[in-house]
């Protein structure tokens, strides 16, 4: 099939322009570079790939000319001291539970006896400062140059949201908000850090892509929903990553499923691995999968994430095993 479909491919674009071609459930996703989308062609394009039969949707992805692929070795990396290794938490779109995901994996990182440093770069969302109980704390500084980061839990972490009140929109553009995010990370008082999380803003824009190339990452965990318009954004967050030569460490299913407390029934809200399926075709690791419950959710809003105040049960224990799947490849 995939050949075929590259075959209708070749008639309007060159070998250099397919980027990838995943076929999720009867489902096509295909992306492209270095082209220009035409409408008309484009309609043209699905309905002949639709069909060769056993195709219910085709997207296609245009995706920016690859100008800044390689630029990453030849630029400054910001000086983020005392922190040996640093992955980012990503997605493609929001909703999907980054942040959660990014706290109780530093969390789980940190009970692998590794000391762990969390910064929220999410300036659309920072919600770092209530999932840790500080949210309306200001940073705090001893010389009146450098900020002193939060300790929670055994966790050092710093947040953009602790720059703004909660209910003010952060209306900066790309430039402001890399220069925020510049200072709090490298005019830190880290320590000796071990393993930095940073929970990246959703999306592929110019702040992620900015941090991409000016911080030092290790490597990319990439968060998604089962739900194929999750993957979708799933599979180009993990494109931009890799066209910056950010190593992906894997991909995490979250809100895998769903199991009823009163009768045991297993429900899968938006799907059945379809991040593990993803994962398979385009030749990642996948690190687990993250069920959807209530304690999850409570214990995040209560400022006292699941992976310390529940530390034994199997949403925790989850995280664990990810988190020493991740130390693994680091």
């Amino acid at each position: 099939m995939e050949n075929q479909i590259k075959n209708i491919l070749l008639k309007y674009y060159s070998t250099e322009n397919i980027d990838s071609i995943k076929i999720l459930n009867g489902r096509v996703i295909i992306t492209l570079v270095n082209v220009m989308e035409n409408s008309e062609q484009t309609e043209k394009l699905k309905a002949e790939i639709t069909n060769l039969g056993g195709i219910s949707k085709v997207s296609i992805i245009f995706t920016s000319p690859k100008s800044f692929e390689g630029l990453r070795q030849n630029e400054d990396f910001w000086n983020i001291r005392g922190v040996k290794k640093i992955i980012a938490v990503a997605s493609g779109k929001g909703g999907v539970g980054k942040s959660t995901t990014a706290v109780n994996l530093a969390l789980a990182l940190s009970n692998q006896n590794k000391k762990v440093a969390l910064f929220d770069a999410d300036i659309y969302g920072p919600s770092v400062p209530t999932m840790l109980g500080y949210e309306g704390t200001p940073p705090s500084s001893l010389d009146g140059k450098t900020f002193e980061p939060f300790v929670n839990f055994g966790l050092q972490s710093m947040s953009v949201g602790t720059l703004i009140d909660r209910n003010q929109p952060l209306i900066w553009r790309g430039a402001k908000a890399c220069g925020a995010l510049q200072q709090l990370l490298t005019d830190t008082n880290w320590g000796d850090i071990d393993i930095m999380v940073i929970d990246m803003p959703p999306g592929t824009g110019d702040i992620q892509i900015t941090l991409s190339q000016k911080v030092k990452m290790d490597g990319a965990v990439i968060v998604s929903t089962p739900q194929d318009i999750a993957l979708i954004d799933a599979v180009k967050g993990i494109n931009m990553f890799k066209r910056v030569n950010v190593k992906i460490l894997g991909i995490i299913e979250n809100m895998s499923y769903y199991i009823c407390e009163k009768c045991g029934h297993r429900a899968d809200i938006f799907g059945h691995e379809g991040a593990k399926i993803t994962a398979q075709q385009m030749n990642e690791t996948f690190l687990g999968e993250i069920p959807l419950h209530f304690d999850i959710r409570e214990n995040s809003d209560n400022g006292t994430p699941i992976v310390f105040a529940q530390p034994d049960s199997p949403y925790s224990l989850a995280y664990e095993e990810i988190a020493r799947k991740i130390i693994a490849q680091l």
